[in-house]
């Protein structure tokens, strides 16, 4: 038998797989495989999540862990700030380090603990980087622009102005009030730039944001890969970066910046460091559930509630409390 755990960052909820514990680890085709039923709240368990997080050894030099995100359409990201979160967790619990770095796709990343957001909340701080503004490392194309920062783009919606970065997932942004972020463009955007489009050839995230106050905001993301989600760690850094570029009056470099969402809250703090930028994302890295099952369920991808036994910590009672006692600034229902 072998551990799957759940796991969510502001109920951006994984499976963590850590693949050092196989005796044979699974292919990429196994790994879509389970990714696309485990992650289907009808086909998987625990009502599904929003991916999975694969644990691998590192090669790198003066790096940990390697892990690789799968969304639940089977597509790979580059990265997941609510995920290395979680991940981060894992590793250090298991290896008793409290900073290091994790490998992802495009850059290997510092992780550090951090103090508990409350009372049964551990908290954990991701580094987000490398930040890049050019529309061929988004990419994206026939909108009129080499960057898009705090402008028009009468081709995606009227009356809003984006700007859009990658850090390294590529992310569209947008400042409005909390009539548009609840209403039903985010979602018509979203489902337009991801699927076939001449516009992000590859799909983007696509977030909206409401200006709560000096460092505050609320962050509502529709995920590539994905859909709508309680929360995007890497949508909600690159939202915070964009705020403190295009409302320097609103928002402070290297000063928390609070970030509300549907599942709860992370902190940011925005850095330009020999004129690079980059984001600390600090967040809840909470263990909902401990599954051990064997390891041919998991080639096979057949992961049901026959097959696995299953061990619910306290972790989410503690979480809810947290997040009952936080304000509410847009009214938006949790996804379950």
């Amino acid at each position: 038998m072998v551990q799957l755990l759940k796991v969510h960052g502001s109920q951006n909820k994984f499976f963590i797989l850590d693949q050092t514990t196989l005796q044979q680890q699974l292919t990429d085709s196994e790994l879509v495989a389970l990714t696309k039923q485990i992650t289907n709240p009808q086909t998987g368990i625990l009502h599904g999540a929003d991916g999975l997080l694969v644990v691998n050894n590192s090669n790198h030099p003066g790096v940990t862990a390697q892990m690789r995100v799968i969304n639940t359409d089977g597509s790979e990201a580059s990265m997941c700030g609510n995920g290395i979160r979680t991940v981060a967790r894992y590793v250090a619990e298991k290896t008793g380090q409290d900073s290091f770095k994790i490998e992802t796709m495009k850059a290997d990343l510092k992780v550090a603990k951090h103090d508990e957001f409350a009372d049964g909340v551990p908290a954990y701080a991701a580094e987000i980087s490398p930040v890049l503004f050019d529309k061929h490392d988004l990419p994206f194309d026939h909108l009129g622009h080499e960057r898009i920062i705090d402008d028009y783009v009468p081709e995606l919606a009227p009356k809003l102005k984006f700007t859009s970065l990658a850090v390294p997932n590529p992310h569209l942004i947008a400042f409005m009030d909390e009539q548009t972020i609840t209403g039903p463009l985010l979602g018509k955007l979203g489902r337009r730039l991801n699927g076939k489009n001449p516009y992000y050839s590859d799909g983007v995230n696509v977030n909206f944001a409401k200006i709560i106050d000096h460092n505050q905001l609320f962050v509502r993301t529709f995920e590539r890969g994905v859909g709508f989600t309680n929360a995007c760690g890497t949508g909600m850094s690159a939202t915070t970066l964009a705020f403190a570029l295009t409302h320097p009056d609103m928002a402070d470099f290297d000063q928390p910046i609070t970030v509300y969402n549907p599942g709860g809250m992370v902190k940011t703090i925005v850095h330009n460091d020999d004129d690079q930028y980059w984001i600390e994302l600090i967040g809840n890295a909470t263990v909902t559930e401990q599954i051990d099952v064997s390891e041919q369920v998991l080639h096979e991808a057949n992961v049901t509630d026959s097959n696995v036994s299953v061990h619910h910590t306290n972790e989410q009672d503690a979480y809810d409390e947290f997040v009952n006692n936080l304000p509410k600034p847009v009214q938006i229902d949790v996804l379950q």
